[in-house]
């Protein structure tokens, strides 16, 4: 894509669409294991029918490679494994700080991004993250401050936004020789294929949810996942992990105001302040030119 104009509005939109994922999990009243798997199991089943239309998808499909499989396979352990340490942690803290920390990926991003792909960024752009990641933790710091649940959930974050950032670096790789919709099936599907078999050593219950939930579980798949985390999935053929990475900082916003309006989650002031140094960090980075091997 030569417009970074048109990538970066595109990069956006998804990013809003993901902003919805901590509220739809938070109303959700299921497992994380559960909602993590019908989440990625519904957006499998939604994209199936694009696999089948297009020959050239199916034909690509069956022609993969040992490797090629292997990565999306890893993905998808990436992809499951995320997910339900973050879904996780949304039982012990609350969205906003859960969903700041979670997007901390730069930190992993750059360095990976470094030692497996040689990218360099100038100052400016390092700053700009710094700056960026620095916001992040105003807003999550009152929770080092209100109890060790709290921050227990914070570490359950942390450690998927490792994991969500190992998942974008395999499908960097992937997506070079891989279509958008072939790519996204087998990632999807294998995680959800992953978290199955994860829920079935919990012993939980695959059908006992109401009405509204199994709502939640497609609002997941569709806004969040196929809107949202699909869209990244496109991008990185053209955009790097480590842009996709920074630009995700901006689900904090979103996710924020919509906790605000749906779950009455009130914005502090130190989560405003936030807010506004995460956006003229992010705003920096991303005038900043790469620097290339």
């Amino acid at each position: 894509m030569k417009s970074p104009i048109i990538s970066y509005t595109i990069l956006f939109f998804g990013v809003f669409a993901l902003s919805t994922s901590a509220i739809f999990v938070k109303l959700a009243d299921a497992p994380a294991t559960i909602t993590a798997f019908y989440r990625l199991l519904f957006a499998t089943i939604m994209l199936m029918p694009f696999l089948f239309i297009n020959k050239k998808n199916l034909i690509e499909l069956f022609s993969l490679t040992k490797k090629q499989w292997g990565y999306g396979l890893l993905s998808g352990l990436f992809l499951a494994a995320h997910y339900v340490l973050w879904f996780e942690s949304l039982n012990y803290t609350s969205v906003a700080s859960s969903t700041v920390i979670v997007t901390l990926q730069p930190l992993f991003s750059i360095a990976g991004g470094f030692f497996l792909f040689k990218e360099k960024f100038s100052k400016g752009a390092l700053m700009g993250c710094i700056i960026a990641i620095s916001g992040s933790v105003i807003i999550a710091w009152q929770d080092f401050q209100i109890s060790g649940s709290a921050l227990f959930g914070d570490i359950l974050a942390f450690i998927a936004a490792g994991l969500i950032t190992a998942y974008f670096f395999v499908g960097q790789h992937a997506r070079k020789k891989l279509s958008l919709v072939s790519y996204s099936v087998i990632s999807y599907g294998s995680s959800a294929l992953f978290l199955s078999f994860f829920a079935f050593s919990q012993q939980i219950s695959f059908t006992d949810y109401s009405g509204q939930t199994w709502m939640y579980f497609i609002g997941l798949a569709f806004i969040a996942t196929i809107l949202g985390q699909t869209i990244f999935n496109w991008l990185l053929k053209w955009l790097s992990a480590t842009v996709i990475s920074m630009s995700i900082l901006v689900e904090t916003i979103g996710t924020c105001i919509l906790a605000y309006f749906i779950l009455n989650e009130v914005i502090s002031f130190q989560q405003g302040i936030g807010i506004i140094i995460i956006l003229l960090g992010l705003t920096l980075f991303l005038l900043q030119p790469r620097i290339h091997k």
